[in-house]
C-alpha cells in the first residue's frame, strides 16, 4: 500500500492540520507542532511537506481573506482529503499492528 505510506514528519503535520481544522495555516501549524512536540520546525521543511501532500491528494488548500495585519497578504489554509485519512488511518494501523505483535518478552530489561 504505497500510496497510503506517510514519512514521520508527514504524518505529524497531517495530524496537525486536522487538530487545527479551521485554523491549519503554516505558521500555527508549525507553531503547534513545536509546542505540543517540542520539537523545531523550519519554514522550509514545513512547507515541502504541505506541498508534497497536497501534491499526493492528502491534503487540499484554499486562500483566506486579505487582512492589514500581514500587508495584504493571504493566508493559505489546510484541510485533509479523504485520501488524506485514509493515509493517516493506514500508518496508524500499521503502527499499532506491529507494536502489537512485539512479545512481552522484548520488553523485559531485566534480561539486558
Amino acid at each position: 500500500m504505497k500510496k497510503f505510506q506517510l514519512g514521520e514528519f508527514e504524518e505529524i503535520v497531517l495530524l496537525t492540520v486536522g487538530v487545527l481544522y479551521g485554523e491549519a495555516y503554516g505558521v500555527a501549524i508549525k507553531g503547534e507542532i513545536e509546542t505540543r512536540l517540542k520539537r523545531k520546525v523550519s519554514v522550509g521543511a514545513l512547507q515541502s511537506a504541505l506541498r508534497r501532500m497536497e501534491k499526493k491528494g492528502f491534503l487540499i488548500s484554499e486562500l483566506g481573506e486579505t487582512t492589514s495585519e500581514r500587508g495584504g497578504k493571504r493566508k493559505r489554509y489546510f484541510k485533509i482529503t479523504a485520501l488524506g485519512k485514509k493515509a493517516m488511518d493506514y500508518n496508524i494501523e500499521t503502527r499499532l499492528e506491529l507494536r502489537n505483535l512485539i512479545p512481552d518478552i522484548a520488553f523485559d530489561f531485566k534480561l539486558c
